[in-house]
């Protein structure tokens, strides 16, 4: 029986974004590689792929169907490794893979950032907390992201067989990475901005919980100390109309640049002087480890996953998520001292090591191996 093993999350784009990496890894071990996701893309080191409609809302009636949709592909394809993500694409597949599991399947989990948390809500505390704890009875190596939830999983009772903490899905360093300063100059004029420009990036869907609200408020107050104090919003979402009114409401409209879904922020960040972002629940955030491999220090709101890669006063600052005082006063701050920015930049350097993409195959590299030395025991299968 040829090496098979499934990958699931909600959206196919969740793959795209974040793992193609590992997708690789598995073709290269000349493994055959699938992926159930809800979506259309076209995604490669993918031999085969599954359009389920899974939805994130836990309530959703869809899920049903995804959840019957899977079983059956599970049941058919006889896999070795199921490996899912994100957390309807965690609830379906492990609660699908239950026979499978029986017969020697091995099921792994990422927790991309637990909806339970210091702060949390006590409704995402009723809700996600019993469904992750329970699930965790069926499920062969729980992977974490964060300090915060490999200490949640490992000091409340969570029953995985492994509990593993990993550095995130890994940073391209190659890709993301500094300017020399001539360079630098060089394309912002190719885009326009001058090169006493004090430009702050932010990279996130335009949703409730990114906030970008905040930083909109913040440069409003540093506007007139800082006149060449620019936001620049990559992104998408619904609540892009509502950021754009309430910049222009507050005097900031020209000095807010809305970029709409972007394949190219591996050229902006790298032109930008700092980083900054508002969100509310962080897992390990990707656009914060893009930055700081771009050598840019970062102002962030005070959560899990800021904690994890901002060290105060050391490649940047912190501030709770309703503080506009707080983060205006960090943003002035960086914009008058080429100092204070060069030297976090240089510690941003020095700290996102770790969550190369390299260390961070690595580690999954060698949660993967022993899972994939034990053969499925399926019913007139030849073991392997």
């Amino acid at each position: 029986m040829s090496n098979k093993v499934l990958f699931c999350a909600t959206v196919d784009f969740h793959f795209s974004s974040f793992h193609l990496p590992v997708l690789e890894w598995f073709k290269q071990q000349n493994w055959e590689v699938h992926v159930a996701a809800q979506g259309e893309m076209e995604l490669p080191f993918v031999d085969k792929k599954f359009n389920i409609p899974i939805e994130r809302s836990p309530f959703s009636r869809n899920n049903i169907e995804a959840y019957r949709q899977l079983k059956e592909i599970i049941e058919q394809n006889e896999y070795q490794i199921i490996h899912s993500h994100t957390p309807m694409g965690g609830v379906l597949a492990r609660l699908a893979a239950r026979g499978s599991r029986k017969k020697g399947t091995k099921v792994i989990y990422t927790a991309h950032g637990f909806h339970f948390c210091k702060g949390s809500s006590l409704l995402n505390w009723a809700l996600y907390y019993p469904i992750e704890k329970n699930l965790s009875r069926l499920t062969d190596c729980l992977i974490t992201i964060n300090n915060e939830d490999y200490n949640l999983a490992v000091n409340h009772g969570f029953k995985a067989k492994q509990i593993e903490h990993v550095h995130g899905v890994g940073i391209n360093t190659e890709r993301y990475r500094p300017l020399a300063l001539a360079e630098r100059v060089f394309l912002r004029q190719q885009l326009s901005y001058d090169s006493d420009d004090f430009l702050m990036f932010y990279a996130a869907e335009f949703n409730h919980n990114k906030n970008h609200q905040l930083l909109i408020r913040s440069l409003a107050r540093i506007k007139d100390q800082v006149p060449q104090a620019k936001l620049l919003f990559a992104g998408r979402g619904n609540l892009q109309k509502e950021c754009r009114e309430l910049a222009i409401q507050l005097g900031v409209g020209e000095r807010v640049e809305f970029l709409g879904y972007r394949k190219d922020i591996d050229k902006l960040l790298p032109l930008c002087d700092i980083a900054v972002s508002g969100s509310l629940r962080e897992g390990l955030p990707v656009n914060i480890m893009e930055a700081m491999a771009c050598g840019l220090p970062v102002i962030a709101t005070r959560n899990r996953g800021h904690l994890e890669l901002v060290k105060v006063h050391e490649n940047g600052f912190l501030c709770d998520p309703e503080q506009v005082n707080e983060m205006s006063i960090h943003m002035l701050t960086l914009a008058q001292s080429d100092v204070v920015r060069q030297r976090m930049g240089k510690r941003s350097l020095e700290y996102i090591r770790k969550y190369d993409l390299r260390q961070v195959r690595e580690q999954l590299s060698q949660i993967y191996t022993p899972h994939m030395e034990h053969p499925v025991r399926y019913p007139n299968i030849t073991s392997i």
